[in-house]
């Protein structure tokens, strides 16, 4: 049996006061799945584990099921292990030297998508910001952060992202997953 290291991703938790998920209880919550080296990082839903089996998919309707009993209330989960996580960030197609962690962002969603979910999207009008996409993956480059950025608000309506759950990471939750999920 493979042992692989994930990072959940939870979208949409401890956000304005709705859908709380106290951290130590999501960590005893994986535990009590017979998850093991479980942690979590910051507040928004992010916790790394180890696991025997299972896959991404599995592991994610497994937590989100868990989740939904435990707390009364339904959260979107996405699983993916640490090799994708580095290849994402390996992939990144802005330069990340010399950027803040506020400028870059990298969306997940649980399918691939491709150019087309996108092509009404007018990139020219929302210059200097930009995205690139990758693997289940959208790149975010917004200079004045993600809050003001008329781009990541067009990106985030239904029609390019329908039937997709989808959360978004700045890029020090992006490497940090990355560093914590190292074999």
């Amino acid at each position: 049996m493979v042992i692989r290291t994930y990072a959940a991703l939870l979208r949409g938790i401890n956000v304005g006061g709705h859908k709380k998920v106290p951290m130590a209880e999501l960590r005893a919550l994986l535990e009590g799945l017979g998850h093991s080296g479980v942690q979590t990082y910051l507040q928004s839903g992010n916790a790394v584990f180890t696991a025997a089996g299972g896959d991404e998919g599995s592991l994610a309707a497994e937590l989100r099921e868990a989740i939904g009993e435990h707390f009364g209330f339904a959260v979107d989960v996405l699983v993916r292990d640490g090799a994708y996580l580095r290849a994402v960030a390996d992939a990144c197609p802005f330069p990340t030297a010399g950027l803040e962690a506020r400028q870059l962002h990298v969306t997940y969603f649980s399918a691939p998508v491709d150019a087309a979910r996108f092509a009404a999207i007018d990139q020219s009008a929302f210059l200097p910001e930009e995205f690139r996409l990758g693997d289940r993956a959208l790149y975010l480059y917004a200079p004045d952060g993600l809050g003001r950025s008329r781009l990541a608000e067009q990106l985030s309506r239904p029609g390019p992202t329908k039937g997709l759950v989808a959360t978004t990471r700045n890029w020090n939750t992006v490497t940090r997953l990355v560093e914590m999920t190292r074999d």
